[in-house]
């Protein structure tokens, strides 16, 4: 397995590229295929066995939802 570099990014994307990239992730798990997506110029490979969960935060003012992709990059 080739070493990356750590990154943590927020990419602001518009409304019609957001749908588009939700829209392709909702197919690939429907058909338990893994996922494909770039990301600020970097294609990330999600593998099937990805862990998916949603998360909701409030504080200071403000909300944030984030729907979170995860799984170890050991295997």
């Amino acid at each position: 397995m080739v070493n990356k570099p750590e990154r943590d990014i927020e990419k602001t994307y518009p409304i019609e590229d957001f749908i588009a990239k939700l829209r392709r992730l909702a197919d690939s798990l429907e058909q338990n295929k893994s996922f494909e997506i770039q990301i600020a110029g970097e294609r990330i490979y999600v593998p099937v066995r990805a862990i998916y969960n949603i998360e909701h935060e409030r504080g200071d003012g403000e909300e944030e939802i984030e729907f979170q992709i995860k799984w170890d990059t050991e295997k």
